[in-house]
């Protein structure tokens, strides 16, 4: 039985919390309420979402490694937009984003006791697009954390900006493609992007068959986002922006500070 007790889970639920509605970076839990495991961490991302009241419009996920047990935290509708400016919390003076693909799901993948399959999951799909995940943590020094503690903080997750559709996405090469960042003056990356776990559909998968597996499952409309090409990319504020994901996707944003 686990030593984690619903008191301990209020109390580092409140601390994050209370660093989301300060709108800055702060401490890392107190130690006497930070999460033993995987399992300690999940609580606390579900008992800040009772918090908020806040709907779930999505996740970000990532297949599972050693490193990393349980890769997955909701994203909510309040912090997903297609709209520029697109308002972010800084990073030392700059918007930190991550380009990604993400999946919108066209109708429910419930709770059930057999696993999806990957075609059953496709079969899921209704559209394929471009992404930017918003990355904002609520500690101030994320490094010293432990990964239990990160995941708490829902992976750092500040929000998505989601772009247009990739048409016929499931079509092309999603496993590798080249991702340029450029303002109207000069071009800020471009990289020979890899997607971390070999393809988006795999995280998606696994995704699914998580939440099923736990009760819950995908609903209609969510939008998974699902790794990114090329890490966390440090994009100026206030300045028209580019960002092309190869040849077939393109998104015009503008960050403005919170």
């Amino acid at each position: 039985m686990s030593n984690f007790t619903a008191e301990m889970r209020d109390a580092a639920a409140r601390h994050l919390v209370a660093a989301r509605a300060s709108s800055h970076a702060g401490e890392r839990l107190p130690e006497a309420c930070r999460p033993a495991d995987v399992a300690d961490a999940l609580a606390i991302q579900e008992r800040v979402r009772e918090l908020l009241g806040a709907a779930i419009g999505g996740w970000k996920c990532s297949v599972p490694s050693a490193a990393r047990e349980i890769a997955a935290a909701p994203i909510f509708v309040s912090t997903i937009t297609s709209n520029s400016p697109c308002t972010i919390l800084p990073i030392e003076g700059n918007a930190r984003i991550e380009p990604e693909i993400a999946f919108v799901i066209g109708r429910d993948l419930p709770a059930r006791a057999t696993p999806y399959s990957e075609a059953e999951v496709c079969a899921g799909i209704r559209e394929t697009r471009a992404v930017l995940e918003l990355i904002g943590p609520r500690y101030a020094d994320p490094a010293a954390v432990s990964y239990p503690e990160f995941l708490a903080d829902s992976i750092a997750n500040q929000g998505l900006f989601v772009g247009p559709v990739v048409v016929e996405g499931l079509e092309l090469p999603l496993a590798a493609f080249r991702i340029t960042i450029a303002t109207p003056k000069r071009q800020l990356l471009v990289r020979d992007g890899e997607h971390p776990d070999g393809h988006p559909l795999r995280p998606l998968v696994w995704l699914a068959n998580h939440l099923a597996s736990r009760g819950a499952g995908l609903t209609a409309g969510q939008v998974v986002t699902t790794g990114s090409y090329c890490g966390m990319v440090d994009v100026p504020l206030n300045t028209p922006l580019v960002v092309a994901f190869g040849d077939f996707g393109r998104l015009s944003v503008q960050f403005a500070p919170k």
